[in-house]
């Protein structure tokens, strides 16, 4: 792309105009997908849908993304919504929160990811709301003073003065272990297991202090990738107009995705974006039940994948998805104290971590005109918030 054409995009990615009729489009029908996916079944298609287990610098136990519920308010125009595609571990429960999706894919190049969403997933069946979520994950027991109506910040609030508790943690890992080998039928290998107690270990001892990297001992510790925020800020987080967004924030956000993992309807998948089969597979499950890619979180992999020249094998994979003109990537994107867009993945102190929503389709047009040259050449018409 011509360096004219990066200079309007710089000014399209400020234009919150560019949204309403973005969203204003026709869904397609979704008539097909299933309403629930047996135990087995969803195995299978995890299963199948998966490339080898892959490598990723950090283990990316939580986000790192402050800004990733401002967008939330945006993605409910999406509805009726049809499908979603994630990557990364729980932020992706705040984006169904946004979207209501039909079913969800969380693909990543991690088989750990993976894991640690059907560690998820268990927690979220044996929990009865959100105050006996928590006690499970962090292993601190039940604070009294909670209950269905409690604020997101008097839930962390109380487990902040709670400490661990050795007993608890090996109930609940073994309560874990006991929903998805024998309830479930899970076939994890040893080494799943063994992901499955690292992932489960490093909440118990961070608690609402996990970060990206692993714990930390306060807020405000710089890690081995920088100053990142921990589990607790990332629930504490509001979208553009203060409200509280995550899937932690109210009973309904967490009953909405409760029921989800109920029916089997999260499914985790390993897979590289720029991988030649994980992508390719889901597009055509969805192709199969007559569904569309409503969102497709990114986060900022794509800046990984112009790094190392694999982006042109992504976005042919992404041309194989079902999409319509609604369809949206959300993406983080890293300013400048100057306010240009960083093609780089690194965060210095002196930039700034901001989310978008940027069309598919016009992405996907722009690549198959030869378009498309660098990291900043994609992004197209989109509105960073």
């Amino acid at each position: 792309m011509h360096v004219t054409s990066r200079h309007t995009i710089s000014t399209l990615v400020l234009i919150v105009g560019l949204l309403p009729g973005l969203f204003q489009a026709p869904a397609r029908a979704v008539n097909t997908l299933p309403e629930e996916l047996g135990n087995a079944e969803f195995w299978q298609l995890s299963a199948t849908l998966s490339e080898p287990d892959g490598f990723f610098h950090s283990d990316n136990f939580v986000s790192n993304e402050r800004s990733f519920q401002t967008v939330i308010s945006d993605l409910s125009n999406l509805r009726p919504a049809s499908a979603y595609i994630g990557v990364g571990p729980e932020q992706n429960f705040t984006y169904l929160i946004g979207v209501k999706p039909k079913i969800a894919f969380i693909v990543d190049i991690r088989r750990q990811n993976l894991i640690e969403h059907l560690m998820y997933k268990a927690l979220f069946e044996l929990s009865k709301d959100r105050a006996d979520f928590l006690s499970r994950l962090l292993s601190r027991s039940r604070p009294p003073n909670v209950g269905p109506d409690s604020s997101i910040e008097e839930l962390f609030d109380a487990f902040a003065a709670i400490p661990v508790d050795l007993d608890i943690a090996q109930h609940n890992y073994s309560a874990i272990r006991s929903r998805l080998l024998g309830e479930r039928g899970f076939p994890l290998n040893a080494a799943d297991q063994a992901s499955l107690e690292r992932v489960f270990d490093a909440f118990a001892t961070g608690g609402g202090n996990l970060t990206y990297d692993g714990p930390i001992p306060n807020p405000g510790v710089f890690t081995a990738t920088g100053l990142m925020p921990t589990f607790e800020e990332l629930m504490r987080g509001t979208d553009k107009e203060g409200k509280h967004r995550s899937f932690l924030a109210t009973e309904e956000n967490f009953r909405a995705i409760q029921e989800l993992e109920n029916k089997n309807l999260i499914v985790p998948v390993v897979g590289n974006f720029a991988g030649p089969r994980a992508l390719r597979a889901v597009g055509k499950y969805l192709r199969d039940h007559d569904a569309t890619v409503s969102a497709f979180y990114t986060s900022n992999v794509e800046q990984y994948l112009f790094m190392d020249d694999s982006w042109r094998a992504f976005y042919t994979n992404v041309a194989t998805l079902p999409l319509n003109e609604r369809s949206v990537f959300i993406r983080g994107v890293i300013r400048s104290r100057t306010g240009e867009l960083s093609p780089s993945p690194a965060l210095p102190t002196t930039s700034r971590y901001e989310t978008g929503l940027f069309p598919i389709i016009k992405l996907v047009d722009a690549f198959k005109k030869d378009e498309v040259d660098s990291y900043l050449d994609m992004l197209i018409d989109g509105t960073v918030q």
